[in-house]
C-alpha cells in the first residue's frame, strides 16, 4: 500500500509540475505576444519617423527617400448595384445573435479608425448583417496572398497571425480583422489560423457597401422631399434642387442653443430637418423679446436675409435637440441664379476645341498598324507597353502607341475601364489633355495611338527635384485646372489626378492623362423619377489612388466632380512638400488620415501661408465647402489669391515659359528603328467576346 501511495503522490507531483509548466508556457506566450506588439509599435514609429525625415520641407533635406518615392497604383472597386430603386428596396439579410454578440461586434467596429466615421444606423445594420462561422483547431480562416472581401470579429477562441511562415501575433476575441476588405478587395498580407476551436463573425464587403450606399440615397431622397416643401426653393427646376440637396450641410443644436443671435446679420438659409425652433423679436434693446412663431420640420428661416432684408432684431433658439440643413447666401446665388461665368465657360470650352484642331502633330490621315514604325520604348505599365512611333515616311511627327494586353485585361476585369477611357479621350479636345488620335486591335492587344509627350511625367520630374517652388507649382496646377474646367463642363470626373498622370510635352507644358478611373456623370436633366434623384450626377465606385482619395469616396457616400477638386489640393501640397499630406505606412492609416482632415496635417515650412490657404480650401472634408464646387466650378479656384498675377492667357496661348529647362526634357535615344509587328507582343492570341470591336475606329 505504501508503494501505491508513493506512486500516487509521485503522479500528483508530475501532474502539478506539468500544470505549472503549461501555465509558464501560457505566460511566456503572453509575454511573447506583448513583445511582438511592442516591436510592431516601435517599427511603426520608426516607419513614421523615416517618412517624416524623408519628406522635403520637414527637415533640412530636399530629397525624398527613393524607396518611398515609388509610382502608385489606383484602387478600383465597383458598387454591387448602380440601380437606386433596387438599393432603396434592398437590405442585407439580418442574422440573429445575442445582445452580447451584438455589443462585441459593434465595439470592434467602432474601434476602427475608418468605420467610426459611419453613422450609428449604418453600424447597427452592419452588425445585424454579420453571420457566424466555427473553426476547428488548426483551421485556416485567411490565407496569405488570396484576394479578400470579408472582415472578421472573433467572439470565442484565439487565432494566430503569420506571414511567410513566421508567427506575428496571437489575436484574442473582440478584434476586428481585415477591415480594409470592407472598403475594397485586396491581397491578404498574412494568414489567420485557429489555435483552438473558434467562433468568428463574418462581415461581407457587399453588405457594407449596400448599407452605406442605401443610407446615402435615403438621406438625399429625404432632403429633396424636404426642399420641395420649402416655399423659398420649391419652385426651382429639378436639377437645381438636386444641386442644392448635395450642397446642404447638416448642423446640430442642443436645447436653448442660439441658432441666430439678435444683432447678427443672417446670410444663410436654414431648413429645420428635425425638432423645433422658437423665433422671437426685440424691437429695442430695452424691450423683452416677443415670441413670433415656433417652426418645425420643413419650415425655414433666414430666407429674408437671403433677399437682403434685415433680420438683426430677431433670434432663433433651439427647442430641444434640433437638426438644420444650412446653405449660405453666396452658394444659393451660385446654384440658383445666373452666373456671369456660365456663358464664358462654354465659350472658353469651345475655344479649347478650336485651338486643339490647329495643333501640330495631328494625323495626316487614317493609318493602320503596319503603317507605324517603332523608334523605342517609352515606358511600361501594369498591363501595357508604350512605344514611340512615327508613320512610315514622316519622321517629323512622333506619336505614343500604347499596347494593352487583352489577356491581362480579361483576367483582371478591366476591359470596361479601357473602353471608358477610349470613349472619353476620343471626344476630349483640350490642349491640357493628352490627345488620342486612333485606336486599333488584333488578336493579342488593343492599341491606342496618342500624342507623344516627350517631357515624361510630372512625378518623375518631382522625384528628381524633390520639391517645386510656388511659381513652378502654380504653372502645373494651372494646367491641370484648365483640364478640369474642360472635363467638368462635359460632366466628366477624372478621379485620379496625381503627378504620375500629368505628362509634359516638348515645351514642358502639362497635359492630363490616366483616364482609367474617369467617368461620365449622368446629366442632372436626365433625372426623371424620385428614385433616381439621389444618384444622378454621382458615382459610387471606390476608385482612385489612396493618398488622393476624397473622404466621400472612402466613406462610400457617392461622389461627383468635387473629388477632382480635393485631389487638386493634394496635388498642390505634394508638389510643394514632396509627399502627400496623408502619407502613411499602410492603406488603413492613410484612409484614417484623410478622414481626420487637412486641418490635422502639419504643413512644412516649404508651403507658404497663401499656398496653405488654397490647399485647405480645396481639401475641405465637406464637398460642398470646397473652393470650386459651386456654380462657377474650377474658375473660382483660378481666382484665388495664390494665383494672383498668374498669366492665364499666356498659359492658354503657349507664351509662358515652362519651369522645366530644355535640358531636363529627355527625348530618349531614337536611333534604333523597327517596323511594328504582332511578334513584338505576346504571341498568344486571346479568344473571347467581341468586347473590343470599337477599337477599329478613329476619332472624328
Amino acid at each position: 500500500m505504501g508503494t501505491l501511495r508513493d506512486l500516487q503522490f509521485a503522479l500528483q507531483l508530475k501532474i502539478e509540475e506539468l500544470r505549472q509548466r503549461d501555465a509558464l508556457i501560457d505566460e511566456l506566450e503572453l509575454e511573447l505576444d506583448a513583445k511582438d506588439d511592442l516591436i510592431r509599435r516601435l517599427q511603426g514609429e520608426l516607419d513614421r519617423l523615416r517618412l517624416t525625415l524623408s519628406a522635403p520641407g520637414t527637415s533640412g533635406s530636399t530629397a525624398v527617400s527613393t524607396s518611398l518615392r515609388t509610382k502608385r497604383q489606383a484602387v478600383v472597386c465597383e458598387p454591387t448595384s448602380v440601380d437606386p430603386k433596387h438599393l432603396l428596396e434592398t437590405l442585407p439579410d439580418s442574422h440573429s445573435k445575442s445582445l452580447e454578440s451584438q455589443r462585441l461586434i459593434e465595439t470592434a467596429l467602432l474601434e476602427s479608425e475608418c468605420v467610426r466615421y459611419m453613422g450609428r444606423g449604418q453600424v447597427q445594420a452592419l452588425v445585424d448583417s454579420a453571420y457566424s462561422v466555427t473553426l476547428g483547431q488548426g483551421a485556416c480562416l485567411v490565407q496569405e496572398g488570396e484576394e479578400g472581401s470579408q472582415a472578421y470579429v472573433i467572439e470565442e477562441g484565439k487565432m494566430k497571425v503569420s506571414r511567410a511562415g513566421q508567427r506575428l501575433q496571437t489575436v484574442e476575441p473582440g478584434r476586428l480583422l481585415g477591415e480594409l476588405a470592407l472598403f475594397h478587395s485586396y491581397t491578404r498580407s498574412s494568414t489567420l489560423t485557429a489555435l483552438v476551436n473558434c467562433k468568428v463573425w463574418v462581415l461581407e464587403q457587399k453588405d457594407f457597401r449596400t448599407i452605406v450606399q442605401r443610407s446615402s440615397l435615403l438621406r438625399t431622397s429625404h432632403t429633396l422631399d424636404l426642399l420641395r416643401s420649402v416655399p423659398a426653393v420649391s419652385s426651382l427646376p429639378q436639377q437645381q434642387l438636386i444641386h442644392l440637396a448635395h450642397s446642404l450641410r447638416e448642423c446640430h443644436y442642443n436645447n436653448s442653443d442660439f441658432i441666430i443671435r439678435p444683432g447678427c446679420a443672417v446670410d444663410s438659409l436654414f431648413i429645420v430637418s428635425r425638432g423645433q425652433v422658437r423665433v422671437t423679436e426685440r424691437h429695442s434693446v430695452s424691450e423683452e423679446p416677443v415670441g413670433l412663431s415656433t417652426l418645425s420640420r420643413g419650415d425655414c428661416f433666414g430666407e429674408t436675409g437671403l433677399r437682403g432684408d434685415d433680420m438683426r432684431m430677431r433670434s432663433v433658439v433651439a427647442v430641444g435637440n434640433v437638426t438644420c440643413l444650412v446653405i449660405d447666401r453666396e452658394s444659393v446665388r451660385k446654384l440658383t441664379g445666373g452666373s456671369e461665368d456660365a456663358a464664358k465657360n462654354t465659350s472658353e470650352t469651345n475655344q479649347h476645341k478650336t485651338n486643339r484642331s490647329d495643333e501640330d502633330g495631328t494625323l495626316p490621315c487614317v493609318v493602320t498598324l503596319s503603317d507605324l514604325q517603332v523608334l523605342c520604348e517609352l515606358g511600361e505599365g501594369q498591363f501595357s507597353h508604350v512605344k514611340l512611333v512615327h508613320v512610315k515616311g514622316d519622321v517629323r511627327r512622333l506619336y505614343a502607341l500604347k499596347m494593352v494586353r487583352k489577356c491581362s485585361l480579361l483576367s483582371s476585369g478591366q476591359q470596361e475601364r479601357v473602353l471608358t477611357e477610349r470613349q472619353i479621350l476620343m471626344e476630349a479636345h483640350s490642349p491640357f489633355i493628352v490627345r488620342l488620335y486612333q485606336t486599333f486591335r488584333d488578336s493579342v492587344c488593343v492599341y491606342v495611338l496618342m500624342e507623344a509627350c516627350l517631357g515624361g511625367d510630372l512625378w518623375s520630374l518631382l522625384n528628381r527635384r524633390g520639391v517645386f517652388g510656388d511659381e513652378a507649382c502654380r504653372f502645373y496646377a494651372a494646367g491641370v485646372s484648365e483640364a478640369l474646367v474642360y472635363l467638368h463642363s462635359h460632366n466628366i470626373v477624372h478621379r485620379d489626378v496625381r503627378p504620375e498622370n500629368v505628362l509634359l510635352d516638348q515645351r514642358g507644358y502639362p497635359k492630363l492623362t490616366g483616364f482609367g478611373c474617369a467617368k461620365r456623370l449622368d446629366s442632372l436633366e436626365s433625372a426623371d423619377s424620385v428614385d433616381s434623384l439621389g444618384s444622378v450626377g454621382r458615382c459610387w465606385s471606390f476608385c482612385g489612388t489612396p493618398g488622393y482619395l476624397a473622404p466621400e469616396v472612402i466613406l462610400l457616400k457617392g461622389h461627383g466632380v468635387a473629388v477632382d477638386i480635393w485631389a487638386l489640393g493634394v496635388f498642390v501640397y505634394e508638389l510643394l512638400a514632396g509627399s502627400s499630406p496623408f502619407l502613411s505606412t499602410d492603406l488603413m492609416s492613410t484612409y484614417s488620415a484623410v478622414l481626420k482632415g487637412i486641418d490635422a496635417v502639419d504643413f512644412p515650412k516649404s508651403i507658404g501661408s497663401t499656398a496653405a490657404g488654397i490647399i485647405k480650401t480645396l481639401c475641405r472634408s465637406d464637398p460642398s465647402e470646397r473652393l470650386g464646387s459651386q456654380r462657377n466650378g474650377v474658375k473660382d479656384i483660378q481666382r484665388h489669391q495664390w494665383f494672383e498675377g498668374f498669366d492665364w492667357e499666356g498659359l492658354k496661348q503657349n507664351t509662358l515659359t515652362s519651369p522645366v529647362s530644355p535640358s531636363e526634357i529627355s527625348e530618349g535615344d531614337y536611333g534604333k528603328s523597327d517596323s511594328f509587328s504582332e511578334e513584338q507582343t505576346n504571341p498568344a492570341s486571346v479568344d473571347g467576346a467581341d468586347w473590343d470591336k470599337d477599337f477599329c475606329s478613329s476619332p472624328h
